[in-house]
């Protein structure tokens, strides 16, 4: 009796163990690195009977994924996600300068903010497959270092040949995770740009919508942060509203001007004395952007700088990358991580192409987001131009990141 009893008890604590498991899984919430990844064994409710005797048993990783608040969103098994692959054999496409320009100055955020950015510290989904932050730096400066002799030798460089990427780095290949289209494996590759947009610097009857900047002395002051887009439109900050002096006026453009800037991040304006400005999102309101909602009908609202040159990740202004259209992605910062070296695949024409960027830049459609990837196409005059020019590229692809082996 006595051992029967044993085994019936060792069955039974098996299995409430195995659900406490799950259950403190489910329930997982935290910001910080140590605990987003647990190692749980790959087993069915049957199979916890034999848990205890069987130390040997495959494991799957789960990452918990977060919001850009930090909060818990949900989790995911990164090794179903991530998968060590050779690259295929085609020519990898960028430009050389451009790409070399964006790899150093993500290192140099890298060197210049980790102990102010706690973000770029995370080492994120690719932690389940032993990729830490440390590997990141080490792919970046290798290809720092490939880029810098072979274009001082004038010659193409060997970051085109797959066949030194298969020798030299892990090749991981990323596959979709949508929690709303499950079926779905490649990542959809959206596009973003920088249009240009006639302007002026005060308020017309037809350039009658502001673009605002926070002033720099504002210290803890975030009355800002009460306010949706529709409320900075009903004229808050202009002359006679409530809020009047409490920010500057950067320009007014059309509604569809400023859609087009919150939606893209960087706008050049034309203004109409002849002059130029660019102009990048700084701080929003704290409200998250909703997909699926309709882009007048968001309440985030973005204030502005300006800038010299396009600009991607960065927890301040003043900090934030500088980028290249062609060779930047922007994608989910917090969960697959900054600086991440990408190969696209996708066909064009019947023919197989790669396209190399780094992930650089975010938005508020990617935090979270496994699914997709948004790729800086360029500088357009308008949609039209904008539309022509991305028929060429592709709407899904199969993204390969790269780690310094």
């Amino acid at each position: 009796m006595s051992v029967l009893f044993n085994s019936k008890f060792q069955i039974t604590a098996g299995i409430v163990t195995f659900f406490l498991v799950v259950l403190a899984h489910q329930n997982l919430y935290a910001q910080s690195e140590i605990p987003q990844v647990i190692t749980q064994p790959q087993i069915t409710p049957t199979e916890s009977i034999n848990l205890f005797s069987q130390q040997n048993q495959a494991t799957s990783i789960f990452y918990s994924v977060i919001d850009e608040w930090q909060k818990y969103k949900y989790s995911v098994n990164g090794k179903q996600i991530l998968k060590s692959v050779q690259l295929p054999t085609a020519k990898v496409n960028f430009n050389q300068a451009d790409l070399l320009t964006v790899l150093t100055n993500t290192r140099k955020y890298f060197q210049d903010n980790t102990d102010k950015d706690p973000n770029i510290s995370r080492n994120g989904l690719l932690l389940s497959q032993g990729v830490t932050v440390q590997d990141v730096l080490k792919t970046l400066d290798f290809m720092i270092t490939v880029l810098q002799e072979d274009i001082s030798n004038n010659r193409p460089t060997r970051l085109q040949d797959p066949n030194f990427i298969n020798a030299n780095f892990r090749v991981i290949k990323w596959s979709a995770y949508n929690l709303n289209y499950p079926q779905q494996k490649q990542l959809r590759i959206t596009k973003y740009a920088v249009f240009k947009h006639p302007g002026s610097r005060s308020k017309t009857s037809q350039y009658n919508i502001p673009i605002y900047s926070l002033k720099d002395n504002l210290g803890n002051d975030n009355f800002y942060t009460k306010y949706t887009k529709q409320d900075v439109l009903s004229g808050i900050y202009e002359p006679g509203g409530k809020e009047f002096g409490r920010v500057e006026s950067l320009a007014y453009l059309t509604r569809q001007g400023l859609e087009e800037a919150l939606m893209q991040g960087t706008i050049l304006i034309n203004f109409t004395d002849g002059s130029q400005g660019l102009f990048n999102v700084d701080s929003n309101n704290g409200i998250s952007y909703v997909i699926g909602v309709k882009p007048t009908l968001q309440k985030r609202y973005w204030y502005f700088r300006k800038v010299d040159e396009i600009k991607g990740y960065g927890y301040k202004i003043d900090a934030k990358i500088s980028i290249k259209p062609g060779v930047t992605f922007a994608g989910d910062i917090l969960n697959i991580g900054l600086g991440r070296v990408i190969v696209m695949e996708y066909n064009q024409g019947g023919r197989k192409r790669l396209q190399m960027g780094v992930m650089a830049d975010t938005g508020g459609a990617f935090l979270p987001n496994l699914h997709q990837l948004d790729f800086l196409a360029g500088i357009f005059e308008d949609q039209k131009d904008f539309r022509q020019h991305i028929q060429q590229l592709p709407e899904y692809g199969t993204p390969y990141i790269l780690v310094k082996k």
